[in-house]
């Protein structure tokens, strides 16, 4: 049987935890700060959860589900 072959530019981009969910990186992060507010830049540190049929995508996608 082969290897199952995932998606890198998706592994790359969405980790999924030990219970099942998808967290990704908020894009914007890291560039233009000073014109941003330091309440956007705090929200942007933190890692988002996708959920629904998207995070069922992806999971399919990194060989997940």
């Amino acid at each position: 049987m082969q290897k199952k072959k995932i998606k890198k530019s998706v592994a790359k981009r969405f980790k999924v935890t030990k219970t099942g969910k998808v967290m990704f990186k908020h894009q914007y992060g890291s560039h233009k700060k000073l014109k941003k507010s330091s309440r956007r830049i705090r929200r942007q540190k933190e890692p988002g959860q996708l959920m629904g049929t998207f995070a069922k995508k992806i999971k399919q996608m990194l060989g997940a589900a």
